[in-house]
């Protein structure tokens, strides 16, 4: 099926304000939305859903819908790119360098000679999901895990919206202790899996397909003494009493996918539950949260 990607153009503050009307809108619907600077000294920004062909006609009632944030003059149009229909994830990714947050180093195949002695190495090859290391948000949660089990000893961890598998596997590789990682999409569930095994973690992890908390394995893993999710402002928020009930007492969140702009807002839902601010990790336009229970 081929895809499509629907897209305005406005500045920052504009296309993180698109971004969270677009995800209150969209829910848990499971549409890839993304906002990239395009034009850094002009500060002109992009914010985008991407989808599949047969459904642009319903998105685009979605995003005309979220515009309406706008006053009739500043108003951005949508517009419309054609993805062809190759590999275009591993196509654009060819090219990228190994990635080093903390200790770890997250490469493909191709760069396995320059991983050093000392190095926790987490081979991703660009696939069907998100994190790879080289996003501001990925490579933001892999830094503050190093920082947060180097000072604490977790029992267990939960990865919420794993994606590739790779912040599962990192908490993994570091501590012995079982994680619980789940995710809304089933194809990232099996990519998350493979990547796994391909990285000889063959146990303790369990991978699981589930739209937000709705899942048995909350109650058979939690409560978590650590929590780690890297998914958007907007859905972090909404999930924030869900968090508070499957953590145990004194433990740890990880948030990110939140824009600098948004940070405020991400911090009040977690505040209003009890979870108070720690430490923040800037990162390319991004933020990466340490909070405690």
């Amino acid at each position: 099926m081929s895809q499509i990607r629907l897209y305005v153009t406005t500045d920052e503050a504009g296309a993180g304000r698109v971004l969270d009307a677009l995800s209150e809108l969209l829910g848990e619907a499971p549409y890839a939305l993304a906002t990239m600077e395009i034009e850094e000294k002009a500060c002109i920004w992009e914010a985008s859903v991407y989808l599949e062909a047969q459904e642009e006609d319903a998105l685009r009632q979605v995003f005309d819908a979220a515009l309406e944030i706008f006053t009739p003059d500043e108003r951005p149009a949508v517009e419309k790119e054609i993805i062809p229909e190759i590999d275009w994830i591993a196509k654009s990714l060819e090219g990228l360098k190994p990635v080093r947050a903390g200790r770890f180093l997250v490469h493909g195949a191709h760069d396995r000679e320059r991983r050093h002695t000392g190095d926790i190495a987490l081979q991703i090859e660009a696939g069907q999901a998100f994190g790879t290391g080289h996003h501001g948000t990925t490579s933001g949660c892999l830094e503050m895990i190093d920082t947060v089990l180097k000072a604490e000893a977790p029992r267990n961890a939960l990865d919420l919206g794993t994606g590739t598998g790779v912040l599962a596997m990192a908490v993994r590789k570091l501590r012995p202790i079982p994680v619980l990682a789940t995710d809304i999409d089933a194809v990232a569930v099996r990519v998350a899996r493979s990547n796994a095994r391909q990285n000889g973690i063959v146990s303790g992890v369990d991978f699981v397909t589930a739209p937000g908390f709705h899942n048995a394995a909350f109650a058979e893993h939690g409560p978590f003494d650590l929590v780690i999710a890297n998914i958007l402002a907007r859905p972090l928020m909404k999930l924030a009493p869900g968090v508070r009930a499957n953590l145990a007492p004194g433990g740890s969140v990880i948030l990110s996918g939140i824009l600098e702009t948004q940070r405020w807002k991400v911090l009040a839902a977690y505040n209003a539950q009890g979870i108070r601010h720690v430490r923040t990790y800037w990162r390319e336009g991004w933020v990466t949260l340490l909070l405690k229970g």
